[in-house]
């Protein structure tokens, strides 16, 4: 299903959310122009779920007392790429399928939370995803890149704030295609299905190895799910006029 518009969202283009969707965009292109030198940039921005469990298991008091400032360095870095990882993408058709996705949803769930609510928000529900990841598959050593477990919040996110929203879809059948509106709960309940059967199916290590971080995407949309409440504000409701 690929969905084409929605009709909750006041304004189409909100601040932060284009910004994202830009900022992935570029950093693309940063990647393509680099030619064969971008497999090294990528592989030292992408969050390796071993090395990142291996620094969350490492007591403060041990990397204060390394023996030197470099090898400190090299024990936290781990930690950055559960951050510089969400703004990675491994191909054309990954980029652009997040940035049409954050595009329909995170207009919408901005219009509640606000700019800056809304980008840490964002942030945190990348974090969330990555650390589910590396919770299911901590010995894996295959990296994880993409902006999905941030976007998959966004998605959890507008399944709360928006129960009654409609996303206009394109279904795509055998032979044709069909564009149809589908109610949004129907729409994030089916792509979140897809996640949990698909994560269940493979197991930690295969939905790594298959290209597609399954539980960052269940992880991202749970925690979406949770802390959307406590940030968005009530819809505004249009005031009755008085009778004379």
């Amino acid at each position: 299903m690929i969905p084409l518009r929605d009709n909750a969202a006041p304004r189409r283009f909100t601040p932060v959310n284009v910004t994202l969707i830009v900022v992935n965009l570029a950093i693309f292109l940063y990647e393509v122009s680099l030619g064969p030198r971008a497999i090294a940039f990528v592989s030292k921005f992408a969050m390796i779920p071993a090395d990142v469990a291996a620094a969350l298991s490492m007591h403060p008091a041990a990397i204060a007392n390394s023996m030197s400032p470099r090898t400190a360095y090299d024990s936290i870095a781990p930690l950055a790429t559960i951050v510089t990882a969400m703004f990675l993408h491994g191909s054309i058709w990954h980029v652009l399928g997040n940035c049409l996705y954050l595009f329909i949803f995170g207009a919408a769930v901005e219009s509640r939370m606000h700019s800056t609510r809304y980008l840490l928000f964002y942030l945190a529900c990348g974090i969330s995803a990555a650390l589910a990841t590396v919770w299911i598959a901590p010995a894996s050593d295959v990296p994880m890149l993409g902006a999905s477990g941030a976007i998959a919040g966004v998605l959890g996110s507008y399944f709360i704030l928006y129960p009654r929203g409609r996303i206009l879809t394109v279904l795509p059948l055998i032979v044709t295609s069909y564009v149809i509106e589908i109610p949004a709960v129907i729409y994030l309940l089916f792509w979140f299905g897809v996640q949990l059967y698909s994560g269940l199916a493979e197991g930690a290590q295969a939905a790594l190895v298959g290209g597609v971080a399954w539980w960052a995407h269940v992880g991202g949309f749970l925690f979406g799910m949770a802390i959307a409440p406590m940030l968005a504000e009530r819809p505004s409701t249009p005031r009755r006029r008085a009778r004379r």
